[in-house]
C-alpha cells in the first residue's frame, strides 16, 4: 500500500487553513478551544458530509472506530458527541459562512473558463431558492406555518462550473422576490430566474445596473408591442417583440421598453414566454438561456441528496447554518480538488469513492485517474452530472 498521507488529509491540504485561521479571529466567543478547535469540529463536520453519517453518535462511533487515524486526520481533539453538539451549538455559523465564500472565490477562478453550453463571455447567474421542511416542536426558531418549521435556501449559481456564489438562509416565509434587495448586481452580466421574482421596480434597478435579465412573463401581463422582430418559426420561435409595459405600477416601475421572446417547447408541447433586458443577442438564446436556469433546480436537488443538510445534527438556528455552509463548502472543496488533479469524474463518483476511501493511503491522482462513471441511485439519472458538459437536451 502506499505509505504517503492519508485520502482525507490529502483532501484537507487544499483547504486555505490561514484562511480558516482568519474566519475563526473574526468571531471570537466563549466556548473553550483548548481540547477541541474550531478545525477539530470542521474537519469532524466534513467527515460527517464525505462519509454519510446520519446523526452525532454515528460521527463519534465512526471516528472513534479508527481513533489511531485521527491524528493523521489533522484531528487533535478528543471526539466526543457531546463535545461536537457543544460546538455546533456555540461556535459562530458565520466563521464557517466566510470559509465557504473564500472557497467559492477560489472555485469560481479555476472554473472562469468552464463551457455551460452556450457560446457567451458573459457571466450566467441562476437565481432560485429551495425549502427544506423541519419539526416545528424541534425547530421553533424557524416557524413557516402552523404546523411546520422550514429553513430556505436562496442560491445565485454561476452556470461556469455550477458554483454557488451567493447563498442566503432564511426561515421559510421569505418571499424569493426579496432576496433580489441583496444582490450585488454586476455590469454586462445576466441573472436568469422564474417568474416568482417579477418586480419591475427591483429588475429596472438590475437594469440601472448594466445587468441583464432573463425570465418568465405572468399570464396577466399589461403591455402593447412597439415592434415586432423577424423569426424563423422552425427554430420553435413564435415572436420576438420590443414592448412596452402599461399597467399603471408596472409602467410606472420600468417605464422603458422591454423584449418579449415567445417560444413553442416542441418536447414538453408548451409555449414559453420570456422576458428579457437585453436586445443583443438572438431570440433563440434568450430561450436557451432560460433552459440553464434548470441547473440551479438540479443543485439543489443534488446537494440534499448527496450532502447531509435535510437532516440535522442540531437543532438550534446556529447549528442548522453552521451544517449548511460546511456542506456548500465540502460541495466546493471537492470542486477545487477535481479541478486541479484534472478529474474526468463526476462529482457524484468523486464523492462516492471518497466515501470508501478517506482513510486510504492512494494518492488522489492515482485514486480518482480513469474512473468508471458511478450509476445515479433511482430518480438520479436526468440530474445534474456537476463539473461534466451540462449543455445536452
Amino acid at each position: 500500500m502506499y505509505s504517503g498521507k492519508l485520502v482525507f488529509a490529502q483532501l484537507m491540504e487544499h483547504l486555505p487553513l490561514h484562511t480558516f485561521r482568519r474566519c475563526v479571529a473574526r468571531y471570537p466567543g466563549n466556548y473553550p478551544a483548548l481540547s477541541f478547535s474550531h478545525l477539530d469540529q470542521y474537519l469532524c463536520m466534513v467527515f460527517a458530509q464525505l462519509t454519510y453519517r446520519e446523526s452525532l453518535r454515528d460521527i463519534e462511533t465512526c471516528l472513534r472506530a479508527h481513533s489511531a487515524k485521527l491524528y493523521h486526520l489533522g484531528i487533535r481533539g478528543g471526539i466526543a458527541r457531546s463535545t461536537l453538539a457543544d460546538a455546533n451549538e456555540k461556535r459562530n455559523w458565520r466563521i464557517h459562512q466566510d470559509f465557504a465564500l473564500s472557497l467559492i472565490s477560489i472555485a469560481r477562478r479555476l472554473y472562469a473558463q468552464e463551457s455551460f453550453g452556450l457560446e457567451l463571455k458573459n457571466t450566467v447567474y441562476a437565481l432560485d431558492s429551495s425549502t427544506i421542511d423541519l419539526c416545528l416542536a424541534l425547530f421553533p426558531w424557524a416557524r413557516f406555518r402552523k404546523t411546520k418549521s422550514a429553513v430556505k435556501l436562496h442560491t445565485l449559481l454561476d452556470l461556469r462550473g455550477s458554483i454557488p456564489t451567493f447563498i442566503h438562509i432564511s426561515d421559510g416565509k421569505l418571499g424569493d422576490v426579496n432576496i433580489l434587495d441583496q444582490l450585488a448586481f454586476e455590469a454586462g452580466s445576466f441573472y436568469v430566474m422564474d417568474r416568482g421574482y417579477i418586480d419591475f421596480a427591483r429588475l429596472y434597478i438590475l437594469h440601472q445596473a448594466q445587468a441583464f435579465f432573463v425570465t418568465r412573463a405572468k399570464s396577466n401581463l399589461q403591455y402593447r408591442r412597439v415592434y415586432s422582430h423577424p423569426i424563423d418559426k422552425t427554430t420553435g420561435l413564435r415572436c420576438d417583440q420590443t414592448i412596452q409595459l402599461t399597467g399603471i405600477h408596472p409602467s410606472e416601475d420600468y417605464p422603458i421598453h422591454l423584449r418579449r421572446v415567445k417560444f413553442y417547447d416542441v418536447k414538453h408541447d408548451k409555449l414559453l414566454v420570456f422576458l428579457t433586458n437585453n436586445f443583443d443577442l438572438p431570440a433563440l438564446t434568450i430561450a436557451e438561456l432560460y433552459r440553464c436556469r434548470w441547473q440551479v433546480e438540479l443543485f439543489f436537488k443534488w446537494i440534499k441528496q448527496h450532502l447531509r443538510i435535510k437532516a440535522f445534527f442540531g437543532t438550534s438556528e446556529n447549528a442548522v447554518k453552521s451544517q449548511i455552509w460546511i456542506a456548500i463548502s465540502t460541495y466546493v472543496l471537492v470542486a477545487i480538488v477535481k479541478k486541479r488533479i484534472k478529474s474526468d469524474a463526476s462529482l457524484y463518483t468523486i464523492l462516492q469513492i471518497l466515501s470508501l476511501t478517506l482513510f486510504e493511503k492512494t494518492p488522489l491522482i492515482h485514486l480518482l485517474a480513469n474512473t468508471e462513471p458511478i450509476p445515479e441511485k433511482s430518480g438520479m439519472a436526468n440530474q445534474l452530472n456537476l463539473f461534466t458538459e451540462i449543455s445536452g437536451r
